[in-house]
């Protein structure tokens, strides 16, 4: 059967020989058995020219060749770096022939007169022999090229991969594995245990692990630090690596940093600022402009829609302002009633009114030298307005129920998520106010335009409540994180803050998934707003129902609105103190911990 599979196989053969007759019978013989393509050359230089043109899978050559003998041949052969088996034929065989011919590489040699069988026998040896050495180089080279294609995975990996034999001896590790391995302490050798680095110990105790009971050791946890850089989390991965009867070969170990992303520092690239996250063009012109008017005395304006951050940048102009160590005080006027938040903010004197049975400091008292926020300005009385215009042209106000003025130095920052535009227009805001509160306008953009900080902001919330709540979680899924650049954030930033916040409450693994965030979320269409599109739609009804009461519209939009009043009377087009009177008015409930209701009564 070899036989046969050599002479199948095209097996190019040269004969060289200075008698014709020996090249003619040994031609015949071999290519009656199947041997082919063959060449001959009588001389010395013609089997030169031969070897150099062609390659060949065996040489036969007589050693005496006119004025040449066979081994300068077979020397010419060797430096031409020709491997291919050469038998020599020889009439005069003795020890010094024999030892001449196999110092310059010969396969064999034969003794004239040369048979058929004798010469077949050779050249089957000859062929087997040098195929058998093509199959060894060729798969050697194969092996080499597979071990250098390994090994420059194994470099390129970012994960640090080690692996470790029977006796604890580090048999390889990666470039990576190299930087978290060592320590300043540890030592360049092959032992696992002479290594002092938290890593190197963690690694020796999953493999002891991993060799004693022969199973996976996943999401081994530790905290370390890498060439002396701040505290890393790295993941370990062990499994036992076995030959091809089952039997233990080591360990292999892989290593991955799942280091949540830490804020950038850089003032020209940062992605955080006093309480704000974000790192796109838009939110960082916000970062500047805070840090410049922040400094400059002056009333300032925040807008922006609910949800956006405007008490955050309160909080931050009064940081970046002089008056950083004196109070900030915050009245949120949309919350408050009209009567109350003129005590509130102006206080009063003791008999004032029924209920006053002690004097009050105001808030703006409160805030003498200081910041006073006054958030949801928009929803103020005219007559408050009107108080308040008195107070920023004449720095002086005068408190419920006393005749004397009272004079601070008070920084005013309000805010407000409603439209100005439309209120002057109506006369529902005086518009010397306006131009009074806003001397500078600190625009908020919405989320949905932040795409770029989505991310970060979703990271910086993860580590928040990561902590807050003492849960294993160390990332977000790509197709997790894809949905919530996607959605378009009606809520804004509180909305991916509680978004955030309910994943880490469902997540029961380390990694949050799609499947942890509100159904809005996983099913919403990119690019929409579901504010608006409720909105929309609402009206649509209306227009196709018979009749749709304003009790049934104003418990329809709180429902949508998740019970966000502010929400509601955008979507409602009215201010809140408005919707406060409706609600009051038609005996609408609302309850913080479900969703509205109507009173029995009504």
């Amino acid at each position: 059967m070899d036989n046969q599979t050599y002479q199948e196989e095209e097996s190019r053969i040269l004969i060289v020989d200075d008698e014709a007759s020996i090249r003619l019978t040994f031609e015949m013989f071999l290519a009656r058995e199947g041997y082919g393509p063959i060449t001959t050359a009588a001389t010395f230089d013609e089997a030169l020219v031969a070897i150099k043109n062609q390659e060949f899978d065996l040489i036969i050559s007589d050693i005496v060749l006119e004025e040449k003998k066979g081994t300068d041949l077979l020397h010419a052969i060797r430096e031409s770096d020709i491997k291919c088996p050469v038998v020599m034929v020889t009439g005069y065989p003795n020890l010094d022939t024999a030892a001449d011919a196999v110092r310059y590489g010969a396969f064999d040699y034969i003794s004239k007169p040369v048979n058929k069988e004798t010469l077949l026998k050779f050249v089957r040896q000859a062929l087997k022999h040098w195929r058998l050495e093509n199959e060894k180089k060729r798969l050697q080279q194969e092996n080499d090229k597979f071990k250098r294609y390994l090994e420059t995975i194994f470099s390129s990996v970012r994960d640090a991969i080690v692996t470790i034999d029977n006796e604890m001896k580090i048999v390889q590790l990666n470039e990576t594995a190299k930087q978290w391995l060592l320590s300043s302490s540890s030592t360049n050798q092959r032992d696992l245990e002479s290594y002092q680095s938290t890593m190197a110990k963690a690694c020796l105790q999953d493999a002891k692990q991993v060799l004693s009971t022969g199973k996976e050791v996943r999401e081994h946890q530790i905290e370390c630090k890498i060439s002396d850089e701040n505290l890393r989390i790295i993941s370990l991965n062990a499994a036992p690596l076995k030959d091809g009867f089952d039997e233990f070969d080591g360990v292999v170990i892989v290593a991955r940093d799942i280091t949540l992303p830490a804020a950038e520092v850089d003032t020209n690239f940062r992605n955080s600022f006093h309480g704000y996250v974000g790192s796109s063009p838009e939110i960082r012109a916000i970062y500047k402009l805070i840090e410049n008017v922040g400094k400059v005395d002056t009333a300032i304006l925040v807008t922006g829609e609910s949800g956006t951050g405007k008490e955050l940048a309160a909080e931050a102009l009064h940081a970046e302002s002089s008056r950083r160590d004196m109070p900030l005080i915050k009245v949120d006027c949309g919350a408050i009633t009209e009567e109350l938040l003129e005590s509130e903010l102006f206080g009063h004197k003791k008999g004032a009114f029924t209920g006053a049975n002690a004097d009050r400091q105001g808030r703006l008292m409160l805030a003498d030298k200081g910041t006073l926020f006054l958030d949801e300005i928009g929803d103020i009385s005219p007559r408050m307005q009107l108080r308040l215009l008195r107070f920023l042209q004449e720095k002086t106000f005068t408190p419920v129920g006393q005749d004397t003025p009272v004079e601070v130095d008070v920084r005013i920052i309000a805010a407000t998520n409603i439209d100005f535009t439309q209120k002057i227009k109506d006369g529902s805001f005086r518009e010397d106010l306006y131009y009074r509160l806003k001397v500078v306008e600190v625009k908020l953009p919405p989320l949905r335009r932040l795409k770029d900080s989505v991310p970060i902001l979703a990271h910086h919330f993860l580590s928040l409540f990561r902590e807050k709540l003492k849960r294993n979680i160390h990332g977000i899924s790509d197709q997790a994180m894809e949905r919530l650049v996607q959605y378009s954030w009606p809520g804004n930033v509180r909305e991916l803050r509680h978004v955030i916040e309910r994943a880490c409450v469902l997540c029961e693994g380390t990694t949050i998934s799609l499947v942890h965030f509100p159904e809005e979320i996983q099913n919403a269409i990119p690019g929409t707003d579901p504010a608006t599109d409720i909105h929309t739609l609402t009206r649509q009804s209306s227009t196709l129902l018979p009749y749709v009461s304003e009790k049934d519209e104003i418990i329809d939009i709180l429902r949508r609105a998740r019970g966000n009043k502010a929400k509601a009377s955008r979507m409602l087009k009215i201010d809140r103190s408005t919707l406060y009177r409706k609600m009051q008015r038609l005996g609408i409930v609302y309850d913080n911990a479900t969703l509205p209701s109507t009173n029995s009564n009504s």
